[in-house]
C-alpha cells in the first residue's frame, strides 16, 4: 500500500505510520523531537507538503508546498528584487537584508485550515522600510510578492504592507536563515492575516497600481485574509489586527 498526495513520489505505508508515531512523540516530548521530524520530512519525500500535513508536531507546523518539491537557495546565491512603480529599483542579497534595521516579533502563526502555532519568534526587516527605500511612485496602490518556486504569488494593499507587524523575515524559530521547508532563506510574514498571505521563498517585491489575487485566492480563499474576519472563520485575531 502506498499513499500519494500533493507529491509525486509514493511513500510507503510503514514510513508514513512511523512518521506519524514520531509526530505524536514530538507533541509529548517537546521541541527537540519536533525539529528532528521537521528535518526528516524532506528526506522522506522531496515534495513533502502533503506528507508533512499529516504529521502532528512537525516543528509544531504543518508544512506545505505548492509545487512538487521544496525549492532551495543558499544565502550566498539568494537575491530579493524590488521592482515596479518605484524610482529606486533594488536587488538585495541576504547579507544586505541582515544589514538593514532589524525588527523582532513574537506572534502566532494561524493557518486558515484551523491550526495555530503560538508565540513564534520572527526577525527581519519591516516591509515598510524596504518600500520606503524604493521611493514609491504616486500610482502605486498595492504590493505584489513572487516566490522563486515559480508558482506562489501573493499581494497586499499599500496600506496593509505599511503595518508594523508585516516583515520580510530571514529568521524564524531562532534559525537563520529560515529553512527551505518554512519558506526560506527569506519569506514574508503578515502577522494579522492567515498564513497563506505570508509568501514563502520570497524572490521579488513588486509595487503595482492594483492588488492582484495570488495563488491561494485563485483557489477560493479571501484576498483580505484578516484572522477572525475572513474565510468564514471565527478564530481569535492576532493582537493588532
Amino acid at each position: 500500500m502506498t499513499l500519494t498526495a500533493s507529491w509525486k513520489r509514493p511513500v510507503g505505508r510503514r514510513i508514513v505510520l512511523g512518521m506519524v508515531t514520531l509526530g505524536f512523540a514530538g507533541i509529548a516530548f517537546g521541541e527537540s523531537v519536533q525539529r528532528f521530524i521537521g528535518g526528516a520530512i524532506s528526506k522522506v519525500s522531496p515534495g513533502g507538503g502533503g506528507l508533512a500535513s499529516l504529521i502532528p508536531g512537525a516543528n509544531s507546523f504543518r508544512i506545505y508546498t505548492v509545487t512538487d518539491s521544496f525549492p532551495s537557495e543558499s544565502t550566498q546565491d539568494y537575491t530579493l528584487k524590488v521592482t515596479g512603480l518605484i524610482d529606486n529599483p533594488t536587488t538585495y542579497t541576504f547579507e544586505d537584508l541582515v544589514g538593514l534595521p532589524q525588527t523582532s516579533l513574537t506572534k502566532d502563526f494561524q493557518c486558515v485550515t484551523g491550526w495555530r502555532v503560538p508565540n513564534v519568534h520572527w526577525k527581519g526587516v519591516l516591509l515598510s522600510e524596504i518600500i520606503k527605500r524604493a521611493s514609491v511612485q504616486p500610482r502605486a496602490q498595492a504590493v505584489l510578492f513572487h516566490s522563486f518556486d515559480g508558482v506562489y504569488t501573493e499581494s497586499l494593499t499599500l496600506d496593509q504592507a505599511s503595518r508594523n507587524d508585516v516583515i520580510v523575515a530571514y529568521e524564524m524559530l531562532g534559525q537563520r536563515p529560515i529553512s527551505s521547508e518554512h519558506g526560506g532563506p527569506v519569506r514574508l510574514y503578515v502577522a494579522p492575516m492567515y498564513g497563506y498571505k505570508s509568501c514563502k521563498w520570497l524572490s521579488e517585491i513588486e509595487l503595482s497600481d492594483k492588488v492582484i489575487p495570488g495563488y491561494w485566492e485563485d483557489l477560493g480563499y479571501d484576498v483580505n485574509a484578516w484572522i477572525g474576519r475572513s474565510n468564514g472563520r471565527s478564530d481569535a485575531p492576532v493582537d493588532g489586527a
